[in-house]
């Protein structure tokens, strides 16, 4: 394994051990919940937006490392972004763990890059930014990464994406 290879996996264990943003965020204005019934990943993100920006972000829930990690790296990128930010953000994202771009700028959330080697996986990497995006259009169904397409938000559905955790 390369050295850094190593240190993206030190990286994910780290957050997924301790995540950041871990917790329920009091006067929140969009609360949604996620789950990948193939791995077990559950989760619940908390938003507070002041309309075009998100103020601030946390979430709480349990599952496989990957997505503990994501859902916390994700909190850490998206904080003070635009939904059209964000959208633009889980698309290079996106690309980047199903294999479609080797690897983007997107600073430490490059620690995924290594996901698209395990299609089983992506849907646990995934499913905090289908879960965010939802909340952000105003949803209020718990997003499954099992739901047809029409059912997720418009446009990232999970169609695309192989496997489960």
């Amino acid at each position: 394994m390369s050295e850094l290879t190593d240190l993206y996996q030190e990286m994910i264990l780290d957050h997924n051990r301790n995540p950041r943003n871990f917790q329920e965020l009091a006067g929140a204005n969009r609360i949604l919940e996620g789950f990948n019934p193939l791995c077990g990943d559950r989760l619940k993100i908390f938003i507070k937006s002041d309309g075009p920006a998100i103020l601030e972000i946390s979430f709480l829930g349990s599952g496989c490392a990957l997505s503990k990690a994501s859902s916390s790296l994700m909190t850490i990128a998206v904080k003070g972004k635009s939904r059209e930010e964000v959208q633009g953000l889980y698309e290079k994202f996106h690309a980047m763990v199903t294999g479609q771009k080797k690897k983007e700028d997107l600073g430490k959330l490059n620690v995924f890059s290594g996901v698209s080697e395990f299609p089983v996986r992506v849907k646990c990497a995934t499913l905090p930014w289908h879960t965010l995006l939802a909340a952000l259009e105003g949803k209020d169904e718990t997003v499954s990464t099992e739901a047809p397409e029409e059912a997720l938000h418009s446009g990232t559905g999970f169609a695309d994406e192989r496997g489960g955790g």
